[in-house]
């Protein structure tokens, strides 16, 4: 790799890890197949890290973050950002694939609303930054989660504050603080486990 490339990130298409392990081929039936068995994949992965769970009392430490920023950075803006939504579909069709293990509508509603939306929008940009060339590196594979993890922190904090009516000082001690060591650590090892997959995936193709 050039310094070059580790500098600055490509601009040209690049295909994201989940393409280069299984790409995609012609047709609609082998791609529709693909997409379906990568989406229960995805969402198996977010319903057991929801499963590892430090309750607190109104937003509880879970893996899910450092679920979806992987998947965003493996699957791609289009299947990490489809993948959260149909994550999203199945807690609220009553499926316990929340923290708890709970589902139904009442986390869509109450304190975790916000993060559990901010998870689509986290696959989105990391997705999207990693087909950029963002995964080519471990350093910007870092600060694209962290990006992620800004987005998630985001839309948890601004409903926990205006839309639960928790105020702005109590949403950020409870809905931000204690969560931003561990933020740190689920970024760092994410992108060492995606770069390091991503490596070994190169050099056998």
């Amino acid at each position: 790799m050039s310094v070059q490339s580790v500098s600055q990130p490509a601009a040209a298409r690049h295909f994201p890890l989940a393409s280069v392990l299984w790409p995609e081929q012609a047709g609609e039936a082998s791609g529709a197949l693909r997409a379906i068995v990568l989406v229960v994949l995805g969402t198996a992965l977010m319903t057991l890290s929801a499963k590892v769970n430090l309750p607190l009392p109104y937003v509880p430490i879970t893996l899910q973050t450092l679920a979806v920023l992987m998947i965003g950075a493996t699957y791609g803006w289009r299947l990490g950002s489809a993948t959260m939504i149909a994550y999203l579909v199945e807690g609220a069709l009553g499926m316990p694939v929340f923290a708890g293990p709970v589902g139904g509508l009442a986390p869509l509603l109450g304190p975790t609303a916000g993060y559990l939306f901010g998870f689509v929008l986290a696959a989105f940009v990391t997705g999207f930054l990693a087909e950029r060339g963002w995964d080519r590196s471990a350093t910007w594979l870092f600060v694209a989660m962290a990006i992620g993890h800004a987005v998630i922190f985001a839309a948890g904090f601004g409903w926990l504050a205006f839309g639960t009516g928790l105020g702005v000082g109590k949403a950020w001690l409870v809905g931000v603080v204690p969560f931003m060591a561990a933020t740190l650590v689920k970024n760092a090892l994410g992108a060492a486990l995606v770069r390091a997959a991503r490596r070994l995936a190169d050099r056998r193709g």
